[in-house]
């Protein structure tokens, strides 16, 4: 798995800072922006997460590559909704001799990683020939959810906390949870006033969604 941070909007956290100042003040945003410093951008980005005031995180944007990782997870990646998405066309390109993701708990029991990969190897093979009877739209029917695919995601600040809240929870299937983790530690990286909280909601809120399926992690109460 690779994730890049490819693009993201200028200064985001002082882009924060001065929609929420804006709303209460006269002057006019490039004015805004020159007025504010590190210390007052990370001071007022912190109170308005505290404050669950996330409206002006909309404001700004992340664009993130992600190879070498299953269409399993690409399955699981777009139930969040308030993002943008591309992916590699199976309808387009072939995927003669595909790559796949093995599972973990899979690597890690030999007769289980044979079966695993005779199982590959014969839609490889099954998935080639078909190829040579119908076209590659219909040939793709036979591809496994461990197919390698690739994706071009962009999220708003507000959308990318709520997926890193569900995402790297240790509930999440582990693959969806180490690219979560990935895109947080980059995104902290450029940005570490607005995603310095971010997280399992356990740590970001100090409770747990799950109700009775928590992991009762460091007995974090629940809802």
């Amino acid at each position: 798995m690779e994730v890049n941070l490819i693009s993201y909007t200028p200064e985001p956290e002082k882009v924060v800072a001065a929609a929420a100042r804006l709303c209460y003040s006269s002057a006019a945003v490039p004015e805004l922006l020159e007025g504010l410093g590190p210390d007052e951008t990370a001071r007022l980005v912190k109170k308005l997460y505290e404050m669950g005031h996330l409206s002006t995180f909309e404001h700004v944007s992340f664009q993130f590559s992600v190879d070498g990782v299953s269409r399993a997870l690409s399955h699981q990646l777009v139930r969040h909704r308030i993002a943008s998405y591309s992916q590699r066309s199976q309808r387009y390109v072939r995927e003669t001799g595909f790559r796949y993701v093995a599972p973990p708990s899979v690597r890690e029991k030999p007769e289980a990683l044979r079966r695993f990969q005779a199982a590959m190897e014969y839609l490889q093979a099954g998935y080639a020939a078909l190829l040579a009877e119908v076209p590659a739209e219909d040939a793709r029917y036979i591809l496994p959810n461990a197919c390698v695919t690739s994706l071009l995601v962009t999220m708003n600040a507000r959308a990318l906390l709520h997926f890193f809240e569900l995402r790297t929870c240790i509930r999440a299937q582990w693959e969806i949870r180490e690219m979560a983790c990935q895109m947080l530690e980059i995104a902290r990286e450029v940005a570490p006033a607005l995603f310095q909280s971010a997280g399992p909601a356990c740590e970001s809120k100090g409770f747990c969604p799950e109700g009775e399926l928590s992991c009762k992690k460091n007995g974090t109460k629940h809802r």
